[in-house]
């Protein structure tokens, strides 16, 4: 039997975060959705330290766990992406591997997706309280609020790591580099519609953060055009229809 639901999780040097995040996942969404009907794809983005050793072991008593490793860093959307072409079911969804993000309200998500009707393909959280520093905060609430304007996606916080996306939706965007922040965007340029929930944030509690506030304000300033071009680029057939 497939799974329903595919949690798909980058990790980048996150050796202290990364098998407990997995057991946490496994706890959650067995109780929702028993043996087999889940699986925990963890991508190794190529880590320098011993994630994807810790993580290899943690198969041995997590089985829906599955392990992937990239042979170059590639970044996140990249390892998302693996992921979801590694993926066994319809619905995705991501969570960040450094512990951050509670494994009870992706299960939330997923089920918010399983059971809207076919036109919504993305359900992104929206972190409420966010554990970061001020200058973190800013940097995300600057960058956040010129992407809404231009793109008019209506989201405040595309940068957090909970969504839940169907797979079909998810393989019909164009992949690039950054991706990730992108999502709403790109979900609504398909036709389809995009839900924000409120989501938790946890302090990160190990490792550090792989992105500076200059290195956002750059994702920023260099992507959004590219965005912009590929929105005014589309064009659509309507309904598609085959000869009988």
């Amino acid at each position: 039997m497939s799974p329903t639901v595919s949690v798909v999780v980058p990790v980048y040097n996150e050796e202290g975060a990364a098998v407990q995040v997995a057991s946490e996942i496994e706890s959650v969404f067995s109780k929702t959705y028993g043996e087999g009907g889940f699986e925990i794809i963890m991508v190794d983005d190529r880590s320098t330290d011993a994630s994807y050793a810790r993580l290899s072991e943690a198969k041995q008593r997590i089985p829906a766990l599955r392990v992937l490793r990239h042979e170059h860093n590639s970044g996140k959307s990249a390892a998302i992406r693996s992921g979801v072409m590694a993926a066994r079911a319809g619905i995705i969804v991501t969570v960040d591997g450094d512990g951050q993000n509670p494994p009870a309200d992706a299960a939330r998500l997923a089920m918010i997706l399983r059971d809207a009707p076919p036109h919504v393909g993305l359900v992104a959280g929206q972190r409420r309280a966010r554990q970061d520093t001020a200058s973190k905060k800013w940097a995300s609430r600057w960058a956040n609020g010129i992407r809404k304007s231009l793109l008019n996606d209506n989201c405040d916080d595309t940068a957090c790591g909970l969504k839940a996306i169907r797979r079909d939706v998810f393989l019909r965007l164009p992949f690039f580099d950054q991706l990730h922040r992108y999502l709403p965007a790109l979900v609504n340029r398909e036709g389809f519609t995009t839900l924000l929930e409120p989501v938790d944030d946890r302090a990160r509690t190990t490792g550090q953060s792989k992105y500076t506030n200059i290195g956002r304000l750059a994702v920023a300033l260099t992507d959004l055009p590219g965005v912009m071009w590929l929105n005014r680029r589309l064009r659509k057939p309507g309904k598609v229809s085959e000869a009988e």
